[in-house]
């Protein structure tokens, strides 16, 4: 794989894959402790629409991709703030319905989209310097908005309750962390599409779990898990002429169920030494 640096694709994909990684560390790592995976499947899912409004309308996907996203956040987090039971039906709606939008959108939309398949599976090697840019942009607003509201972060994230008493704002302060989740989701769609987002964003912070109950080591543990999933995964994909979004999430799921074994194993150690 080393002669492939050579090519600028290569290098904007290597890079694509580390800012990818750092992301879903920082962000997934909340998405794992909140039991937030169902809600970034609905809201993945549901950027699709904004994908097909793009084609339809004729402007860049990935910006329809974040109106649409950063809306079904908006949407999921008030009324779940309001207890409705029906949160669940909701996120299901949503799921269902932006991707139907998608598809109808794209069929009404004269001509062939010819990086369709990209959005739906992924495809790293694709990434243009400018979405780098762009992801770039959102690393910073990521690890300097945890810098500033660690704390904050952390208090909403184990005990909504705790954290009303301290006077903190938590309805304020779970609504920006749902729109970070939801242009994390936007992101990682180039990476590994719609359609497999939810498992690069979840199964590294899981796999960190299962190791440590500090926050801030989950995030660090998921974000080099996650790049080295990535990583693992592009050079899967080379050496066996395999899609780089699926080979990277199968990647990551095998770490997954590896780490489980680790971790019974390492559980039933304790207990006879107990």
């Amino acid at each position: 794989m080393i002669p492939l640096l050579e090519f600028e694709f290569f290098r904007n994909a290597l890079i694509a894959g580390i800012l990818a990684s750092v992301a879903c560390g920082i962000m997934g790592t909340y998405v794992v402790v909140r039991k937030m995976s169902y809600i970034s499947g609905g809201i993945s899912h549901a950027a699709f629409g904004g994908i097909g409004l793009g084609y339809f309308l004729g402007f860049d996907p990935i910006l329809g991709a974040i109106l649409f996203s950063l809306s079904s956040a908006m949407g999921i987090g008030y009324i779940g703030m309001r207890g409705s039971r029906s949160i669940d039906t909701l996120i299901g709606a949503l799921w269902a319905s932006g991707m139907a939008l998608g598809v109808l959108l794209i069929a009404w939309t004269p001509g062939y989209a010819p990086d369709l398949f990209s959005y739906l599976f992924g495809n790293i090697l694709l990434v243009p310097f400018q979405d780098l840019i762009l992801m770039g942009a959102l690393i910073l607003l990521i690890v300097g908005s945890i810098l500033l509201w660690y704390n904050e972060f952390q208090a909403i994230s184990f005990d909504d309750e705790y954290a009303t008493i301290c006077n903190l704002p938590v309805q304020i302060l779970q609504l920006y962390l749902l729109s970070l989740v939801a242009l994390t989701v936007v992101m990682l769609i180039r990476v590994v599409g719609v359609i497999l987002v939810i498992a690069l964003l979840t199964i590294p912070g899981a796999i960190s779990r299962l190791f440590t109950s500090h926050l801030y080591t989950m995030m660090l543990g998921a974000i080099v898990i996650g790049a080295l999933c990535t990583l693992a995964g592009m050079a899967a994909s080379y050496t066996i002429n395999a899609p780089s979004g699926a080979t990277i999430i199968l990647i990551a799921a095998l770490a997954y169920g590896g780490a489980i074994g680790i971790d019974r194993i390492r559980s039933g150690s304790q207990g006879k030494v107990r």
